[in-house]
């Protein structure tokens, strides 16, 4: 069943890549990517980047960005909510904490857990396009960026000129959803404003003695002006209030009944001047995390208030014809003020310079060499090395470095502020850094300037993994606040995980006709995973080992349908007295179709998640909803 399943997707998607056309708004080849810092095109860069358009909102059967991720080809996303509640990324196998997410230059990741990083602050209808780094950046991007990174560009930050837009829509459904958002961009020949909302609620699905009930608001502000002598400015503000159900989030206790409450700030700056042979960029930004977290609504809650001061700088520049470079510095300040874990900061910098150069006709090799510097645990060099060989159609790529993770405030000093603790897991404050050497060689054949097939192999050595190990409370490295018979899991550097995997993607965009577009994505990935702990982490052993997302998107004339769905293969796990349990595999499918009633100007639209009302978890004990129906109107002027 599983081999025919596989057969099926494939063949399907097969049938929808026949058509060829002349003409298209999304090209393939020659994209231009910024996911290694520097504009870059996507052949020369020796690196798998995706690039998607942020017009993939409108047209494919998802909610939030994290449900338009999970159907891009190799992302793996494991929700522990729907329509945007909570979600981790993977990519490559790696950890949810080993993921980047950059929004126009500078990281968004969470310093408190990293759980929150796809809390992203914008509209969807304000994202210009979102691109996916798979394998290490780290020489670049520093911590995180082991599996990959997610580049987020905004429209208003992008520089690019748009016409004035204005967007509203309203979605219904079952379980009282209730989903509305309003967007509004105006510019003229200096200035760019745009703003946003959106609302997200439901009573909620029905779970374990309660409902997945959940309250998403998002707000943005967005100003850029262009200045005398080439300069440019943008600014941005917004906010994040979101309270959802998060029973059996992190726990598989049956008395688990937890409520959650996350609220975010944020506040970036940035200043760009151009030059003949070059462009300077500075960047600002803070972010302010408050979350609270009651695990029964009787309990006193955990109230952790985190955040991160950040600025960097980089020139980019051009030599001559064949060779480039980057040279740039980093710096951020973490914080943290909590009832769990006490009250603590970290100092971060780094310097890094990056080399491109074309040393023969078609090849192109980039060499990038970052020091890191941190206050717990001191200097780290990461070095990466990429090349690209392109002939025709035709391109070989291959990627060897370095990266590391370091610890999160979590880890860190997870129960250390507690007057009395029982049983739990314990913080440990000693932590090294995770570290990896990682190597991939891949190739790419453009048919068309409108579709892409990508495959390669990749393989990442991964030492002083963080876990969580069980610890007697004779050694215990801090004592005062344990109890003697309590049962204690430590935070430690105690694995080491070797990750290799084998992944084809699939993308296609043309017009099929002079009133039809076809859309179609698809990738397949194989992953093996082995490790020294007979009892690995939750986090890693609950990779798909094997993982086939796609979406389709068909619009003809006035008509518009779009399908997105994933079959993933995993370890089994179980846990008795919830009466949980992670199937081996599963297998699930969004539809969407939309009628425009006034073209380009209205459009009514039905939507089913999860069509087959499948019964499945992404994580241990967070249970998913089945089929989800809604249906709603979207208005463009």
């Amino acid at each position: 069943m599983k081999r025919f399943r596989r057969s099926a997707f494939i063949f399907l998607l097969f049938v929808f890549l026949q058509s060829r056309a002349q003409d298209s708004s999304l090209l393939l080849s020659n994209v231009i990517v910024t996911a290694t810092q520097a504009a870059q095109n996507q052949k020369e860069s020796g690196r798998n980047i995706i690039a998607i358009n942020g017009a993939a909102f409108a047209s494919l059967p998802v909610h939030s960005v994290d449900e338009l991720l999970r159907y891009i080809p190799g992302i793996e996303i494991q929700q522990r909510g729907p329509q945007g509640s909570q979600a981790d990324i993977t990519i490559r196998g790696g950890t949810f904490q080993q993921v980047l997410v950059i929004i126009d230059g500078v990281k968004l990741n969470d310093p408190l857990t990293g759980h929150f990083n796809l809390y992203i602050p914008l509209n969807p209808a304000e994202i210009e396009r979102v691109e996916i780094l798979k394998g290490a950046a780290a020489a670049v991007w520093g911590s995180e960026a082991v599996g990959g990174v997610v580049n987020i560009i905004s429209k208003t930050f992008s520089g690019r000129s748009y016409k004035n837009e204005y967007r509203t829509s309203v979605t219904a459904g079952e379980y009282g959803l209730l989903n509305t958002g309003l967007y509004g961009r105006w510019s003229d020949q200096k200035n760019t404003l745009s703003a946003g909302l959106l609302s997200n609620n439901t009573n909620g699905q029905p779970l374990r003695g309660t409902k997945g009930f959940f309250y998403l608001h998002t707000a943005n502000l967005a100003w850029s002006r262009i200045l005398p002598k080439n300069w440019r400015l943008s600014l941005r503000t917004a906010a994040d209030f979101r309270k959802f159900n998060a029973q059996n989030y992190y726990t598989s206790f049956t008395s688990d009944t937890a409520n959650e409450k996350v609220n975010t700030a944020w506040i970036q700056a940035a200043l760009q001047k151009k030059y003949t042979k070059g462009q300077l960029q500075i960047d600002a930004v803070y972010k302010k995390l408050r979350d609270q977290y009651w695990f029964r609504p009787t309990a006193i809650p955990n109230d952790n208030r985190a955040g991160f001061y950040a600025s960097q700088v980089y020139y980019t520049g051009i030599i001559n014809q064949q060779n480039g470079f980057t040279i740039g510095a980093q710096n951020s300040l973490k914080f943290i003020r909590s009832n769990d874990r006490g009250e603590h900061s970290l100092w971060h910098g780094a310097v890094y310079g990056i080399l491109r150069h074309q040393p023969i006709k078609n090849l192109y090799i980039n060499e990038s060499l970052r020091l890191d510097w941190d206050e717990s645990y001191g200097w780290v060099v990461v070095p990466q090395l990429n090349f690209a060989f392109n002939q025709h159609k035709f391109t070989l790529r291959g990627s060897a470095g370095r990266s590391f993770r370091d610890a999160d405030f979590t880890e860190r000093y997870n129960n250390y502020n507690k007057t009395l603790v029982t049983s739990g897991r314990i913080g440990n404050p000693a932590l090294s850094p995770e570290k990896g050497w990682n190597v991939e060689l891949g190739a790419d054949y453009n048919f068309s300037p409108r579709f892409r097939i990508s495959t390669g192999f990749f393989y990442r050595d991964q030492q002083d993994l963080i876990d969580w190990a069980n610890t007697p409370y004779s050694d215990m490295p801090r004592k005062s606040n344990l109890v003697p018979a309590g049962s204690y899991a430590l935070a430690k550097n105690v694995e080491f995980v070797r990750t290799s995997g084998w992944e084809l993607d699939i993308m296609y965009n043309e017009k099929t006709g002079p009133n039809s577009q076809l859309l179609a994505m698809a990738g397949l990935t194989w992953l093996r995973s082995k490790n020294d702990d007979p009892v690995p982490s939750l986090y890693i052993s609950s990779h798909a080992r094997f993982l086939f997302n796609y979406s389709v998107a068909w619009t003809v004339k006035r008509f518009s349908l779009s399908v997105a769905g994933l079959y993933k293969e995993r370890a089994e796990q179980s846990v008795s007295a919830l009466n949980a349990k992670l199937s081996p595999s599963y297998f699930l499918m969004n539809t969407k179709a939309g009628w425009q009633l006034i073209p380009v100007k209205a459009k009514l639209f039905l939507q089913a998640d999860n069509l087959f009302n499948i019964s499945y978890s992404d994580l241990l004990g967070a249970q998913m909803p089945g089929r989800w129906l809604s249906g709603g109107i979207e208005i463009a002027l």
